[in-house]
């Protein structure tokens, strides 16, 4: 049996002032009937909210929940640095043993912690929980889940499928992450890279309570190319490979129209192959060229060395007594 322990839970949130109280209110219950479930020190442990530039109430909800709540740490970034962003900013200013990082809407269900911390107890130092089905997102997000998952497996089959960003870590895995340095980072799937000892959790998602997912189209597209280009040099390969096969065919057709030319002395004669010609490679030169496109951008940003985040402001726990 592990020793006693701590656990900081990580909430990176955007514009959730609708939901903060109540999904703050919830996970101090759990997080007291988890200290008399296992041995956790709730003297030392925590709830970090992360502001990500929030342009309604969240850092007044988060400035107000810190001054009631023993559990509370609030970070408030100096403006929106995206998702994953907040949720390293939340997980580079935790010192506990265990993290868990979730959702502020409480979609994640707060039960699966259990058994997470189970797992934990049990010797892994990473726990993915990860989403039985997805029968209640619309049509167009499953099929782009499904989309999505099936390419970058092609080229990363260590990510995890239907696994978000909710997790448990242990301090050591925790440690590790922090040691890879790239701007766009990719958690999901990074955190593959820092350790084998993991397990997995399968959990019910949750209805949304109150207000708007803040993954529209656009967030998810970009979180997706930022996974299809962070792991592989496969996009580029794929590239060369079209290239070669596409060298290879226009050779045959050459060869096919010489040989007509010679010995039928009748080749078809028309605008119509030369058009099409014309389309398909020019739509194909410009399909590579924008994939190519996406690794000199990430390099361009890389080699900027931009900080990842910015904080504003810190709310330290703040002990009533």
């Amino acid at each position: 049996m592990k020793k006693e322990f701590n656990i900081s839970i990580v909430i990176p949130c955007n514009n959730e002032e609708e939901v903060l109280l109540d999904s703050v209110e919830k996970i101090t219950k759990k997080l007291t009937n988890l200290a008399k479930k296992f041995k956790i020190d709730l003297s030392s442990s925590q709830i970090v909210i992360v502001d990500n530039g929030s342009t309604d109430k969240t850092w007044q909800v988060i400035k107000k929940l810190n001054e009631n709540n023993i559990f509370i740490k609030g970070i408030k970034l100096a403006n929106n640095f995206g998702h994953q962003s907040s949720l390293l900013a939340g997980l580079d200013n935790t010192n506990c043993d265990v993290i868990v990082s979730l959702d502020a809407d409480l979609q994640d269900d707060l039960d699966t912690i259990d058994i997470m911390i189970e797992k934990y107890l049990e010797g892994y130092e990473i726990v993915y929980g990860v989403r039985k089905d997805r029968k209640k997102d619309s049509f167009f997000e499953r099929n782009f889940a499904k989309i999505f998952y099936f390419l970058i497996n092609i080229l990363d089959q260590k990510i995890i499928i239907n696994h978000a960003d909710f997790r448990l870590l242990t301090r050591k895995a925790l440690d590790n992450l922090k040691q890879f340095k790239e701007v766009n980072i990719f958690i999901r799937g990074i955190v593959t890279k820092v350790s084998n000892n993991s397990s997995i959790v399968y959990y019910n998602r949750n209805e949304r309570k109150a207000g708007k997912s803040k993954y529209t189209f656009l967030p998810k597209i970009s979180l997706a190319l930022d996974g299809f280009t962070s792991f592989s040099l496969l996009p580029l390969r794929i590239i060369a490979f079209i290239g070669l096969i596409i060298f290879i065919l226009s050779l045959i057709i050459i060869i096919y129209y010489f040989i007509s030319y010679l010995f039928i002395e009748k080749t078809v004669r028309g605008w119509t192959t030369l058009i099409l010609s014309i389309y398909l490679l020019g739509g194909l030169q410009i399909f590579c060229l924008g994939i190519i496109a996406e690794y000199i951008g990430k390099i361009y940003l890389e080699a900027k060395k931009r900080p990842r985040y910015l904080i504003d402001q810190i709310l330290n726990q703040n002990k009533i007594k």
